[in-house]
C-alpha cells in the first residue's frame, strides 16, 4: 500500500490544527506537552508522537519564532492602544503604558506558544500537511526512553 493509497479516516483542517497546536505534518501529535498557561512552563516534545517529525528543523531554528513574536506584540500593542484611545479618549502616555505592559504580560504565554506553532505551520518550507500520515497505519514507533 502507497502513500498515495491510504485516505486518512478524517482531515483536520489547517486552523483547527494550528489553533490545539498539532503537528503540521500529521495533524494528530501534540507539538507541546503542556498546557499554554501554567505555572511549569511550556514545554515542547522533541518529535511528534504520531509521524515522528523532528519539530527543530536546524540548530538555532527557534530564533525565527523570535521575529514572529514581535510581530504578534506589535499587532495586540496596536491593538490594545487604537481600543484603549476609543474607550477612554486619554491622552496620558502612563495609562498606555500600564495597559500595554499589562497586556504584553499576560499574552506572552500565548505569543511564545503560536510564534512556534506559525513558524512550523506557514513559514517553514518544505513542511507540508501530509494526510495519509494522520493513519493509525502510518503511525512511527518512538524509542524507549533510556532513564538513567
Amino acid at each position: 500500500m502507497t502513500p498515495t493509497d491510504i485516505k486518512p479516516a478524517k482531515q483536520v483542517p489547517v486552523l483547527e490544527g494550528f489553533i490545539k497546536a498539532k503537528c503540521p505534518r500529521c495533524r494528530r501529535g501534540d507539538i507541546y506537552s503542556t498546557p499554554t498557561y501554567s505555572f511549569g512552563g511550556q514545554k515542547m516534545h522533541e518529535r511528534c508522537s504520531h509521524c515522528g517529525l523532528h519539530y527543530e528543523r536546524e540548530p538555532g531554528y527557534w530564533y525565527v519564532a523570535m521575529f514572529v513574536s514581535y510581530a504578534f506584540n506589535v499587532a495586540e500593542m496596536v491593538t490594545f492602544a487604537v481600543g484603549l484611545h476609543i474607550l477612554t479618549g486619554s491622552n496620558s502616555p502612563w495609562v498606555y503604558v500600564a495597559v500595554l505592559m499589562g497586556v504584553i504580560f499576560l499574552l506572552s504565554p500565548f505569543n511564545y506558544r503560536y510564534s512556534r506553532v506559525a513558524l512550523l505551520y506557514w513559514l517553514t518550507p518544505g513542511l507540508n500537511y501530509e494526510p495519509w500520515r494522520a493513519q493509525d497505519s502510518a503511525k512511527v514507533e518512538q524509542p524507549a526512553q533510556v532513564k538513567e
